[in-house]
């Protein structure tokens, strides 16, 4: 078994829990996610991301609105609809819950038993 293809389905696992918190207290578009996404040692790449987003505003969590560019191209700015922060928030507390869950199966059985 080869430890990057694990790595990379744990990043996928938590991608989008991600995106809508990147999204939670501002609109972005694509190149500021990704740049985001980056700077926390996230590596994804458009091809993903773009699929992923249309998903998440298809299920409503997610609206965009175009934007006029001064570098180029109109831009499409992302943001949280009501639903995706209920969503948001109720994936907050999962994530809680699952980080809490695996720092005890994973301290060591002499921490565990103390």
């Amino acid at each position: 078994m080869k430890i990057e293809n694990t790595k990379a389905q744990m990043r996928k696992g938590v991608l989008e829990y991600c995106i809508l918190s990147i999204l939670k207290d501002e609109d972005a578009y694509v190149a500021e996610i990704l740049v985001t996404l980056k700077d926390a040692k996230m590596l994804v790449v458009e091809g993903t991301i773009y699929p992923l987003l249309t998903r998440l505003k298809n299920a409503g969590l997610l609206d965009y609105r175009w934007e006029e560019s001064t570098s180029g191209p109109p831009r499409k700015y992302y943001n949280l609809t009501d639903k995706g922060k209920l969503f948001l928030n109720e994936l907050n507390v999962t994530w809680n819950e699952l980080q809490n869950a695996v720092h005890l199966v994973t301290k060591s059985k002499k921490t565990r038993d103390e």
